[in-house]
């Protein structure tokens, strides 16, 4: 790796871009370079970061001073530097759904919640991929109904199930209240398709 350096490229109100550069003959295995190794870059700001935050690359790395211990910078995860807090709302239920791996273009079609436990059904598209759920090139739909339990750092999913009602949930969870369960509905075959096994033809 030769010529490493980091520059300053856009200072904004809110963030302060950072690009990193350098030059390496790894994509050439012939050269002997199969190795890969750390190496430091220094950047020099023209004024402090302050309650900005730093984006190093692309796709960028988000940092920020907020809850650092400083000089360090705390870097920031997918919910952002300042992720949702645990409860009842939007922003918390989004962070739910990225917490079970859900799949790009996903939809929340339901949400039961207490704040300390959340049920979320959710679907998506196994069509043509759109941004909008009632096109019908986005149709088959398939779906899941997740449960969750609030932690410090979110909604933590503990169990999934088709079924309506709280006989599998509270199999599960003794503690998860009947109140969010009592009127769930069994979800479509159609969003939840059993399969059965196939038979091996004989010769």
């Amino acid at each position: 790796m030769r010529d490493l350096k980091a520059e300053l490229t856009a200072p904004g109100a809110n963030t302060v871009q950072v690009q990193v550069t350098f030059t390496s003959p790894s994509g050439d295995r012939r050269s002997g370079c199969t190795e890969s190794a750390t190496a430091k870059a220094r950047v020099k700001l023209p004024e402090p970061l302050g309650e900005r935050e730093l984006a190093v690359g692309y796709p960028a790395a988000v940092f920020t001073a907020d809850g650092a211990a400083l000089p360090a910078l705390r870097l920031c995860g997918d919910l952002g530097c300042t992720p949702p807090a645990t409860g009842c709302t939007t922003g918390s239920y989004e962070q739910a759904v990225q917490a079970v791996d859900a799949p790009a273009h996903t939809y929340r079609d339901a949400e039961h919640c207490d704040g300390k436990w959340l049920v979320l059904d959710i679907s998506w598209p196994t069509g043509p991929v759109c941004g909008d759920p009632g096109n019908d090139a986005c149709a088959p739909r398939l779906g899941d109904r997740w449960f969750y339990k609030a932690e410090e750092a979110g909604w933590k999913p503990f169990f999934r199930t088709a079924t309506g009602g709280c006989r599998a949930v509270r199999e599960r969870e003794p503690d998860f209240p009947t109140a969010l369960c009592t009127s769930l509905e069994p979800l479509a075959p159609s969003l939840h398709p059993a399969y059965s096994p196939t038979a091996t033809p004989t010769s």
